[in-house]
């Protein structure tokens, strides 16, 4: 790596702790699922065999199923008793998680994830290979919209078939609504902040809010609570600590995007910086830098082709003006103010050790 500081070539967010093989449990309800949806769209049409394969890939083929152990530990410290049609419930979840990398990919015009081509890209890839009449790259975008909107559209229909009683399930399902209204907004908010060229701090904070940070830790939370029926405190408790740990979440991200290693992370490095990303890293580093470094930042953000020695050169450029050091800062701030939510309010044992275990995890800086 190139420019990186000690410790950032070889961070990524690590998996989070599983306990009661929440995991596997989460994947076999997926597969399971997965498995009827590939029947009944094959049953329509067998051109759609590639949709199958790739929304299979793409939910099958990653991820640390982060959301729904939130959601089960938020849950389980409310008291609730597992079973797995509660496991079925937080699995639609990732569907979620799905269809919003899947839409973020083709707004960003994002190559990879995960190490391989993006849903738009695996698209293009194959109406270049069949010699298809008109734009490959227009094709390849066109589709993976559908597939992000099927993807959201399977969250519900998982969700209401889990199998758990219409009283547990009406419980949480503003808290899922409201969830993906949310994110939806966040990502608009991203959007615009990337051609207004909005780079206040505040504005950066909103977008981490909405487009991450809630729906990563702070609503799964609330929806496993509220399908447990969870108490006012503990609600209380688990939005002081998933809010802000959300949001340290999403800042550790962001280093990430700009100084993680790309054979860890599956995207090439430097890619927030292409894709002209207004995260709260950039924000502090464009208010702090001199007028120079300034000029150079917005010169090279959101510069698709921005090479290497450039990417190196903006890392130092934010590095100097004390940008990283401040969002570590900040990192260890939140996920402080995190922890201390937890005080005070009664969880299941097991519950309190996990949701501290989950903060480290989430928020880890390895150097």
């Amino acid at each position: 790596m190139v420019g990186l500081p000690t410790g950032y070539g070889q961070y990524v967010n690590p998996a989070p702790v599983d306990r009661a093989d929440l995991r596997p449990r989460v994947e076999r309800s997926l597969n399971s699922f997965l498995a009827r949806q590939r029947e009944r769209l094959i049953g329509i049409d067998p051109a759609l065999g590639p949709v199958a394969d790739a929304i299979e890939d793409f939910v099958q083929g990653g991820g640390k199923r982060l959301r729904p152990a939130f959601a089960y530990w938020g849950y389980r410290g409310a008291g609730g008793e597992d079973h797995d049609e509660l496991v079925a419930a937080l699995a639609a979840l990732e569907f979620v998680q799905a269809s919003a990398l899947i839409h973020d990919d083709v707004m960003d015009g994002s190559d990879t994830r995960r190490g391989k081509p993006s849903a738009h890209r695996r698209f293009a890839i194959e109406h270049r290979r069949n010699g298809w009449a008109g734009d490959p790259q227009a094709y390849g975008r066109a589709t993976a919209i559908l597939l992000g909107d099927i993807c959201l559209a399977w969250s519900d229909e998982l969700l209401h078939g889990c199998g758990l009683d219409p009283v547990t399930l009406a419980r949480a399902r503003p808290i899922f609504d409201e969830m993906r209204t949310e994110v939806s907004a966040g990502q608009y908010l991203d959007v615009l902040a990337q051609v207004t060229g909005d780079t206040s701090v505040e504005r950066a904070g909103t977008i981490a809010r909405y487009k991450s940070a809630k729906y990563t830790v702070e609503r799964p939370l609330l929806f496993g609570a509220a399908l447990a029926g969870a108490s006012a405190p503990v609600r209380a408790a688990f939005s002081r600590y998933g809010l802000p740990l959300g949001e340290a979440f999403q800042l550790r991200d962001d280093v990430l995007g700009v100084y993680g290693d790309p054979t860890r992370t599956g995207k090439p490095a430097g890619d927030d910086l292409r894709e002209g990303k207004r995260t709260y890293l950039v924000a502090v580093a464009l208010e702090a830098a001199d007028p120079t470094g300034r000029e150079q930042l917005r010169a090279g953000l959101g510069n698709p082709d921005l090479d290497e020695a450039g990417v190196a050169r903006l890392r130092q450029i934010i590095e100097q003006t004390g940008a990283l050091s401040r969002t570590e800062r900040r990192i260890d701030e939140l996920t402080g103010q995190a922890l201390a939510a937890l005080s005070g309010v009664w969880l299941d044992g097991e519950a309190d050790k996990v949701l501290h275990e989950l903060a480290e995890a989430a928020t880890r800086r390895l150097d």
